[in-house]
């Protein structure tokens, strides 16, 4: 089989349902919208979770906790990852979106200590945690915060 040769399987492409288009193709008139009403109506319809007045779902279930719409948001980066650097690199978020780790930076990077590091790394980004900064120091690299 070739690309040219491809087609769809027999039934399965439906023609488009053309409405309003005179009385003998049996959706004239009102087009399936029916006899008045809202729905009728051009913009008619009601807005997605409106229950006819009744008190929606989204409003009856219980709300829960607080979300801090001002935090900060860290890209996370562990140990291990930074393996893929050349001994005595410095790394930095630049670096890591260069080398493919994070797509984007957000408000800044977070390295974490998951795994092992065997290179030398000097290291610079917005946060360590404890462990990722022991790992780095025992390799012989350095951590900078920025």
């Amino acid at each position: 089989m070739k690309l040219h040769e491809l087609k769809p399987a027999e039934g399965s492409k439906r023609a488009r349902r053309r409405v309003g288009r005179g009385i003998g193709s049996g959706m004239g008139k009102q087009s399936t919208r029916g006899a008045k009403g809202q729905n009728a109506r051009t913009g008619g319809g009601v807005r997605p979770g409106f229950e006819g007045g009744q008190m929606p779902l989204y409003r009856r279930l219980p709300k829960r906790g607080f979300k801090n719409i001002f935090a900060d948001k860290y890209a996370v980066v562990n140990v291990e990852q930074l393996n893929r650097f050349e001994d005595k690199a410095v790394v930095d978020p630049a670096a890591l979106v260069e080398a493919g780790i994070l797509k984007n930076v957000l408000d800044g990077v977070r390295i974490l200590g998951n795994g092992e590091l065997t290179k030398a790394l000097d290291v610079r980004a917005q946060g360590f945690t404890k462990s990722a900064q022991q790992k780095i120091e025992a390799a012989g690299g350095k951590v900078e915060v920025i």
